[in-house]
């Protein structure tokens, strides 16, 4: 495996995690929670390959049977979230200037960092017949996740100062769109 092709690979687990962020980044919300958060799917997105790379192809096809599966729940779940507050912040008349963007906790993070790292177990089955490679694709996945999260969440900061209507509404449907993307990638293709 060469460096392009390790690049490109980085590039292709990181959209996930950009999207999310973006979707973040729309809510308002503040820039040490984001760089937490983009640590930690650099952290999971780097250290899923590992786990599947020493698990050997057992523990790898458990969770490519499987990761569609989590993924879409806990997409959705969190999306389905977003949604409902939108909902209710509609139905609720507020100042404008009242309004303060929800918290990212710990917790969330977690369960967003699990949701968009899963599909990066399967890449661990990629290095076994290559092992020379694998701290340095390591390595550059984690970095490009957490790149590409910053870059996102700024992104999205600066797109939803904009948008003429709720942001939590686009964030959730975002999220709810890539867990069916990887369900439907993972199951039906």
């Amino acid at each position: 495996m060469d460096l392009l092709s390790i690049i490109l690979l980085a590039i292709g687990l990181a959209m996930d995690c950009f999207a999310v962020s973006i979707a973040q980044g729309m809510q308002g919300g503040r820039w040490r929670p984001m760089i937490v958060m983009a640590i930690l799917f650099g952290l999971f997105q780097g250290g899923m390959p590992l786990i599947a790379y020493f698990s050997g192809l057992l523990f790898a096809d458990f969770f490519t049977r499987w990761s569609p599966w989590i993924a879409l729940i806990l997409l959705a779940f969190i999306g389905g979230k977003m949604l409902l507050e939108a909902y209710k912040e509609s139905r609720e008349t507020r100042d404008e200037s009242e309004e303060q963007p929800q918290a990212l906790t710990l917790s969330t993070m977690l369960i967003l960092a699990i949701a968009t790292s899963i599909d990066a177990l399967s890449v661990g089955v990629l290095f076994i017949p290559v092992p020379e490679v694998l701290w340095l694709s390591v390595s550059i996945i984690a970095m490009t996740s957490t790149l590409f999260s910053l870059i996102g969440f700024w992104l999205g900061r600066t797109l939803g100062r904009h948008l003429p209507f709720n942001a939590n509404i686009l964030g959730g449907c975002i999220l709810i769109a890539i867990g069916l993307k990887i369900f439907i990638e993972g199951v039906l293709l």
